[in-house]
């Protein structure tokens, strides 16, 4: 008398480790999308825009209060450009 009890567990076995594969890939792109939406991707911000907390949107918001003046606003800026790379010039100021 022969069963399939003696046979071995035949093809089948590999559906449950892709099953949990399948489940795990998918519970991984799920949290990576909820989390780019939320802003904690690469970009930092929500739209992907500039961090809030760069050297240059710091030295923004000092010149938008008034601690600097504008020669000494534009004198950073130029230092911090070459720093940081920034690739495009200001509208309005020609270098």
């Amino acid at each position: 008398m022969n069963t399939l009890a003696y046979a071995g567990p035949g093809p089948w076995i590999l559906f449950v480790p892709l099953v949990w594969a399948a489940v795990v890939i998918g519970v991984v792109t799920l949290a990576r999308r909820a989390g780019l939406r939320r802003g904690w991707g690469p970009g930092g911000g929500r739209d992907g825009g500039p961090d809030e907390r760069s050297p240059i949107a710091l030295l923004g918001h000092r010149f938008a209060a008034g601690e600097i003046d504008e020669d000494e606003y534009w004198r950073r800026l130029t230092v911090l450009e070459e720093q940081f790379g920034r690739a495009a010039t200001p509208k309005g100021r020609r270098t």
